[in-house]
């Protein structure tokens, strides 16, 4: 592959791109950080010479070229910093989840041979040290937060802030080292490696280079022509490749600033002080969102309810098609710019999106009705579907061509192709290089061409070129009748009511679909709050009658839906529950992405299944769980099993789950 033009320039590495950054953009604001109610900004100039000293202080440490540094903590500039430092001395980051239970980073850390670990305060440290003794190759462990760590033994563990100190004082030894090994990156050099969520087996170790992430960086930022003016909030994992993306490659790409929030309790607060420019947040929030809205509108009064549904229908029917620019009559104009003053705007104020020029969603399918609600207000919200391995850009969405209902067109510089089966496989710049010590599943995913197989179902609309993707290939199957089985098609339209949290559906080699629910309690709560239905928790909630028939009411309508469509009106719900726990990553039932297991939770949940389909009324079932200090207990309940009207379809009647 041809090198190009940044390339040529010279800026083929991130901490490259900082030094531009530094000289180019040296008085505008490339950090910012709440602390103590307060924020704290860092210019391109001040982030470089904190990075520096930090580089400085992990050669004095004896980092070498070709360690991998595990990052450990929540978004905050250090760690950032951390990642380039690690670059710039030719280390490689390697960023774990934050909330990961310690043997889910002895895997990791253990798998990538880790030497060194930037942690944020005691309890990462804690974690670390409880496996250590696992990690034959770690050496040193750098803390941010010295807070309750005073008694810890401190020969291999130091300071952020002292780990600087040492690299300030030996500027004069070391700085020639680290400007030769920076200046040794190239193209092909390792920028990051990312763990896949595991979602099947263990996590595996994304490697991306150089050209993956700044390629990908440089065309998605032109196709939204991003500048250095964009404000992004910072919140989402940094395990995770939009994150890495977002805010580092994009970031350090355009020269735009990274804001990071307090803390998750503070989010919302953070987000609308900052109203941000650029945004992106999974399905998940965008519904959390709308939820809290529709919750404080029904506890509203009775002129602000009528005038809010009355403005927000006329959103709906023309908010759209002003915001692609297409012709609208200059009474519905009007309208719209009167419901803007009243309604919209202080809405969008109000969520923290006042600013936003550009927003996506991504990661899971979002309701069509949340995603239209966001556009009617006028906010630029758009799907992308990506991978860890393509560098996150595989399918954007060009303004004016947005849908809810497609991924959009191949995003600049990448090729699409599907396979007879209706696999999707692309290829591009953003390609990754390897999995890390698994040369047999790198071998099984990407070819000798550089095609990537992307696990997912999908195909091209006819006219438009749009992508649309079904579900996971590995997920779908068939029915007993041959048919064809698509779960997280159903699930998603499931997850669409707001009360519904999460749903399993089986139906693999059966006569008939059925359903594991999870409810949203902040959701349901409110609504038995004002139905005045009293409950101690999630499990008396979950087991509620009227809960139960609510929940049939939205399974029914689901039905109904999939009753139209001829490609997949066999897969409606005949049978459901509702669980009396929530899907929990720390139980190993979803990843920390959240995207369920399939497979654990049909083994963990065997008996509840088994109901499903011979017909029990109720079951009586005791299930482990983990709680948040690690210590484990069970829970026991008995569950309703539901039977849900199905639609008839090409003259079938209703069959009996079995």
């Amino acid at each position: 592959m041809a090198q190009s033009s940044q390339a040529a320039e010279g800026l083929c590495s991130i901490p490259a791109l900082l030094q531009r950054n530094a000289k180019e953009l040296a008085g505008r604001p490339a950090y910012r950080e709440k602390e103590f109610g307060i924020w704290q900004c860092w210019t391109w100039a001040e982030a470089e010479k904190e990075i520096e000293a930090l580089a400085l202080g992990l050669i004095n440490l004896g980092v070498n070229e070709g360690d991998f540094i595990a990052i450990i903590g929540r978004n905050r500039p250090y760690f950032y910093w951390s990642m380039v430092a690690a670059q710039s001395v030719g280390a490689i980051p390697v960023p774990l989840y934050q909330d990961a239970a310690a043997e889910e980073m002895a895997y990791v850390l253990d798998h990538c041979g880790a030497r060194f670990a930037v942690v944020e305060d005691q309890e990462q440290v804690d974690k670390v040290i409880e496996i250590q003794d696992r990690l034959h190759q770690f050496e040193h462990m750098i803390y941010v937060d010295p807070r309750g760590m005073r008694k810890y033994d401190h020969h291999k563990l130091h300071t952020f802030a002292g780990i600087q100190d040492q690299g300030r004082a030996a500027y004069w030894e070391f700085i020639e080292d680290l400007k030769a090994r920076r200046e040794k990156l190239d193209y092909d050099s390792i920028c990051v490696m990312l763990y896949t969520s595991g979602t099947t087996g263990k996590p595996k170790g994304v490697v991306l280079s150089n050209r993956n992430i700044i390629e990908a960086s440089r065309s998605s930022a032109e196709f939204d022509n991003l500048t250095k003016n964009e404000e992004v909030l910072a919140y989402l994992p940094m395990a995770w490749v939009g994150d890495f993306i977002f805010s580092i490659g994009q970031a350090y790409w355009c020269g735009f600033c990274v804001n990071c929030p307090e803390s998750p309790d503070t989010m919302q607060t953070d987000l609308r002080e900052i109203g941000p420019t650029y945004y992106f947040a999974p399905p998940r929030v965008f519904e959390t969102q709308l939820t809290n809205v529709m919750i404080r509108m029904e506890d509203a009064s009775r002129f602000k309810k009528w005038l809010f549904d009355v403005f927000m229908e006329h959103a709906r029917k023309v908010g759209p098609a002003i915001l692609d620019g297409k012709p609208v009559g200059g009474w519905d104009r009007l309208k719209y710019a009167l419901g803007n003053l009243f309604i919209y705007g202080p809405l969008k104020d109000t969520l923290g999106f006042g600013r936003v020029r550009v927003g996506y969603t991504a990661g899971e399918a979002i309701g069509p009705e949340i995603f239209e609600f966001y556009r009617s207000l006028g906010i630029n919200l758009k799907q992308l579907y990506g991978q860890t391995e393509a560098s996150v850009f595989i399918t954007l969405q060009p303004d004016g061509e947005v849908r809810n209902d497609t991924v959009g067109i191949a995003a600049p510089g990448v090729e699409i192709r599907i396979d007879e089966s209706g696999e999707v496989f692309y290829r591009s710049p953003g390609t990754f290089e390897y999995y890390y010590k698994n040369e047999e599943s790198t071998k099984s995913t990407k070819d000798a061409e550089g095609w990537v197989a992307t696990g997912d179902a999908g195909f091209f609309e006819e006219g438009s070129g749009h992508l649309r993707i079904i579900d996971r290939a590995k997920d779908v199957g068939k029915m007993a009748d041959g048919k064809m089985f698509a779960p997280k098609y159903v699930e998603n339209k499931l997850k669409f009511y707001p009360n519904i949290l999460e749903a399993v559906v089986f139906g693999h080699q059966r006569n008939a679909c059925t359903a594991f629910i999870n409810i949203d309690l902040t959701a349901v709560g409110n609504w038995a709050e004002r139905n005045n239905i009293g409950y101690a928790s999630y499990q008396e909630l979950a087991g509620h009658p009227k809960v139960l028939d609510m929940i049939q009411g939205h399974v029914e309508e689901v039905n109904r839906s999939l009753a139209e469509d001829p490609m997949l009106s066999h897969c409606q719900v005949h049978r459901f529950l509702v669980l009396h726990k929530e899907l929990d990553a720390d139980d190993g039932e979803m990843t920390r992405t959240r995207k369920v297991r399939r497979g654990v939770i049909a083994e963990k949940f065997g008996d509840l299944l088994g109901a499903l389909y011979d017909g029990s009324g109720d079951i009586f079932t005791t299930t482990e769980v983990t709680y948040e200090d690690g210590r484990k207990g069970s829970i026991s309940a008995t569950l309703e099993i539901r039977d849900a009207a199905v639609v008839p379809v090409n003259g079938d009647t209703k069959v009996a789950a079995e």
